[in-house]
């Protein structure tokens, strides 16, 4: 286990069992570094960035992140409800911030206008997060369930959405060209049409 001071780098290095609950950590650089049942809730990373970190069973929920950025970084197992993500930094052009979820709690978390070409969200709890606006196009979006969770304008194109479920997408207004669907799920893109459907 490492401790974690303000306005220093870690490279390679492993965070296990570190209890930063309601604390505050600044302009840290955690590059190929791995955080494993480490409890960061409430707290708060300013202006820090995550490079190709990996973490796994964290609880995140109600982390505050302003102007932190993270690139290629996985969560796995991780609670992280209530996340507001356009407070981070994104870059205008930026081809490295590709995000993997996998088997992570996602509720109400804050997603709009963002970004997420070719991110990956893996048989995730995503109830009430915000879409709207967000660029997923290329993204996997597999086994999640979606409940609640918003898309409005939001593009689509070549997302794979195979086994999720609870999902309303209106196909009007949002792009979804190429974009996969399991078969009785794709049915629900259909009600916004105002038609029947018979056997």
């Amino acid at each position: 286990m490492a401790d974690i001071a303000d306005k220093q780098e870690y490279t390679g290095t492993r965070f296990e069992n570190t209890d930063l609950s309601d604390q505050t950590i600044r302009d840290v650089v955690f590059e190929e570094c791995t955080f494993i049942r480490c409890d960061f809730s409430s707290g708060v990373a300013a202006r820090c960035r995550f490079i190709n970190c990996m973490f796994m069973q964290y609880n995140l929920s109600l982390l505050a992140v302003p102007e932190t950025r993270f690139s290629g970084t996985e969560f796995n197992g991780t609670k992280m409800t209530g996340i507001d993500w356009t407070k981070a930094y994104w870059p205008r052009f930026d081809f490295y911030s590709q995000l993997v979820f996998k088997e992570c709690i996602l509720d109400s978390n804050n997603f709009f206008d963002l970004s997420l070409h070719e991110s990956h969200f893996e048989s995730c709890r995503i109830h009430n997060a915000d879409f709207r606006q967000a660029e997923l196009n290329k993204s996997v979006i597999q086994d999640c369930d979606l409940t609640e969770t918003l898309f409005m304008h939001t593009s689509l194109e070549e997302a794979d959405f195979t086994g999720s479920h609870s999902f309303c997408i209106d196909i009007r207004e949002n792009k979804t060209a190429k974009a996969t669907f399991s078969s009785y799920e794709a049915l629900n893109l259909l009600r916004v049409l105002d038609i029947r459907l018979s056997d």
